[in-house]
């Protein structure tokens, strides 16, 4: 919509992780670092986390577009309360294994023979887990066990866990020991600081062919980087925003007053999903709420529903 009154090629601050828009700060290279080190290694763990929104999917997809799949084979999971029963078997469909046997011995069994094929074919077999703080214990206590294979006094895979920060303090654990012993390296994804902040701003609007139209003041920059807290994710919703803003008011200079006001539009329309608006657990409120609320709020009220039919029938979401 904006694209156009802008000329820009494309949206700058479009949501999803396009690869195109893979921002290199020094924390995002340190783990790329970390990660490509790990492959070089050949064996036990890489850990990398963040909180939601840091740009670790897009980090992901930046090292599989950098990889030589004729030197690496390489399955990639995104966890979903993935169980130790479960996972050994999604693991052999992300390599494109052939799922022959629900038997455990002769699933490890193929597995194992798979990862030896490769590695006798001079290949690395790399195993990318994304939003790993899902993984129950007793999954990663499968993976450490797959991180046993060996052949010749060497190791056959090598692993890189992915997921919120969450995952470390699950992987800190007294229990989970013999886990962490085996891992070789560990980066935390930080939000960015204000300048980079502002650099990674220009850095997607220059992607997309911006001739400084808009222009923008430097208090821009500072109540972007204070009201997203340096969250890429939250900078990219923000700024589409002010961008939209901007062409609806035809401007062609951004200054705080902008800036304040589409922070004041978002908060007023985020007000009815605080969960002091409504209590969902009053039945009568919640049917008053799907009859008269908002689109917000009847979804809301209709995922409140499900869960609570979920949580009575015993299923596990």
């Amino acid at each position: 919509m904006y694209e156009d009154f802008y000329r820009l090629r494309k949206k700058p601050f479009q949501l999803n992780a396009d690869i195109e828009f893979f921002y290199n700060s020094k924390i995002h290279q340190k783990a790329l670092t970390y990660m490509r080190y790990g492959i070089t290694k050949g064996e036990g763990f890489i850990v990398i986390t963040g909180t939601p929104g840091t740009g670790k999917t897009l980090l992901v997809k930046q090292l599989v577009n950098s990889l030589n799949k004729e030197k690496v084979a390489m399955g990639v999971i995104v966890s979903s309360q993935v169980g130790a029963n479960d996972l050994l078997g999604v693991i052999a469909t992300a390599f494109g294994m052939p799922k022959r046997s629900e038997n455990k011995a002769e699933l490890l069994a193929n597995i194992e023979r798979f990862f030896i094929e490769q590695v006798m074919s001079g290949k690395k077999v790399l195993l990318i887990i994304d939003e790993a703080q899902n993984l129950p214990k007793d999954a990663l206590e499968e993976l450490r066990m797959l991180s046993n294979f060996e052949r010749n006094g060497r190791l056959l895979l090598q692993t890189f866990l992915v997921g919120q920060t969450q995952l470390t303090e699950k992987l800190v654990s007294p229990e989970m020991e013999q886990f962490s012993q085996r891992i070789v390296a560990t980066c935390q994804l930080k939000p960015f600081n204000e300048e980079e902040t502002r650099n990674y701003i220009l850095f997607r609007l220059k992607k997309v062919g911006w001739q400084k139209n808009p222009e923008f003041t430097e208090e821009v920059f500072s109540l972007v980087s204070e009201y997203c807290q340096g969250i890429p994710r939250r900078i990219n919703s923000l700024c589409d925003r002010l961008f939209l803003f901007g062409y609806l008011e035809e401007l062609r200079l951004f200054d705080g007053e902008q800036v304040r006001k589409v922070i004041a539009d978002i908060e007023e329309e985020a007000a009815p999903l605080n969960e002091s608006y409504f209590d969902m657990s009053d039945p009568e409120l919640e049917e008053n709420v799907m009859v008269n609320g908002s689109l917000e709020q009847r979804v809301a009220a209709l995922e409140n529903t499900i869960a609570k039919l979920r949580q009575a029938l015993g299923v596990k979401s």
